[in-house]
């Protein structure tokens, strides 16, 4: 008997929901990497110079960078845990067409690193979620202590190596920077042509994905997938009603606690034990209070109407994200409009807005006619072998 993907009227609104919400915080963030040289700039506020570019920018790192890698990974693993849980009641093989998958995602990741843009994260997480694949069989509240010890070892190795090397209290401005590596990437993108970006793009990738950041990525998305698929298994998000109470409590207490730990570096100096709580503790702690605040206005009845056109981006997230690398390398490299490095902050967030406002109108067009997105489409037929509707 064949393992069939979830039906329409068996996903999770909310978690719909807040994939399309990831969606515009991810582009947010990867802004940066699209109009500047982000592989060879070690700390992006040393870079800007302008009262307006600085204060822009201290804002998307208190509400937006570092927070929706984790808040994505977590979405992932509670993804790979449904689906384990519907194959467990259906008596259906998970691991043959999750493996093949997670296989087909990465061979996706990898075409978009090379030919599209450096800063992929598809393969990255279909790499961490072969790891999933060997814990998942495993109860909640194992997957949930072997995420903690996994992040809490790379804290303290982290900050361990820091600490051995006096560096906790160092300023981020004493860091410094490769000239000519930055000089080559702003060459290469913003004044070459496609085949100069692609000879970048490979040598931006040995610092993308180095053997280091596969490794890395075990203690800082992988714990994440594990929390995720942990919730997945408590159904937190369909029992939301019923524990109506936690996730008030999550609401408030993880967005007040992660703004606070993310302000650390603005308010108390740039540094490199701030910096470090801002974007690895602060962030994902940021990130499930994002999530709870989605559950909690799931509550209003009315806010399911209000949020469908972000929950139908969400369904289509791999296509939408996809389309934001080949539509903003067109925007920025100098094969297409040519603004690389010609923009400030704000306008790089009102593109960002603008083209994420114009992606959920083509969802909400998009799944009109068909029920799923073409990337998504494509990655089901080569999974599953043939197409199945989702009425």
């Amino acid at each position: 008997m064949n393992f069939q993907p979830t039906q329409l009227n068996a996903r999770v609104h909310t978690l719909d929901t807040i994939r399309g919400f990831s969606l515009l915080g991810i582009l947010l963030v990867n802004m940066f990497g699209f109009y500047l040289p982000m592989p060879h700039i070690l700390d992006l506020s040393t870079w800007f110079t302008e009262a307006t570019d600085i204060i822009w920018h201290q804002i998307l790192d208190i509400y937006v960078q570092g927070s929706f890698y984790p808040l994505f990974s977590m979405l992932f693993g509670y993804g790979l845990a449904m689906q384990f849980m519907k194959a467990q009641a259906t008596g259906r093989d998970f691991y043959r067409f999750a493996s093949k998958r997670l296989l087909i995602l990465f061979i996706i990741g990898m075409i978009h690193a090379l030919f599209i843009w450096w800063g992929d994260i598809l393969a990255m997480y279909a790499f961490c979620g072969f790891f999933v694949l060997v814990f998942i069989r495993l109860k909640s509240g194992w997957l949930l202590s072997i995420g903690l010890a996994l992040n809490a070892l790379m804290h303290v190795f982290y900050l361990g190596i820091l600490a051995l090397a006096g560096a906790l209290m160092i300023g981020m401005d004493e860091i410094a920077i490769d000239i000519t590596m930055l000089q080559n990437a702003i060459t290469a993108y913003g004044t070459g042509n496609w085949l100069d970006a692609f000879m970048q793009r490979l040598h931006d990738l040995k610092i993308q994905m180095g053997i280091g950041m596969w490794f890395s990525a075990l203690f800082t998305i992988l714990p994440y997938m594990l929390i995720g698929a942990a919730a997945a298994k408590w159904r937190l998000l369909e029992r939301a009603k019923e524990l109506k109470g936690l996730w008030i409590s999550f609401a408030v207490l993880f967005v007040a606690i992660g703004i606070i730990l993310k302000s650390l570096p603005i308010n108390l100096g740039k540094i490199y034990l701030y910096d470090y709580i801002q974007v690895s503790i602060g962030g994902p702690i940021l990130s499930v209070g994002y999530i709870a605040v989605f559950v909690v206005l799931s509550y209003i009845p009315v806010m399911n109407k209000v949020f469908s056109p972000l929950a139908k981006a969400g369904r289509m997230s791999m296509t939408l994200y996809i389309m934001q690398s080949i539509v903003c390398t067109i925007i920025f490299y100098n094969f297409g409009f040519g603004l690389y490095g010609e923009i400030d902050v704000p306008t790089a967030v009102y593109i960002a807005f603008a083209i994420f406002a114009i992606q959920v109108i083509l969802a909400e067009l998009w799944l009109s006619k068909f029920t799923q997105g073409p990337l998504e489409a494509a990655v089901k037929r080569l999974t599953y072998g043939k197409m199945y509707s989702e009425k």
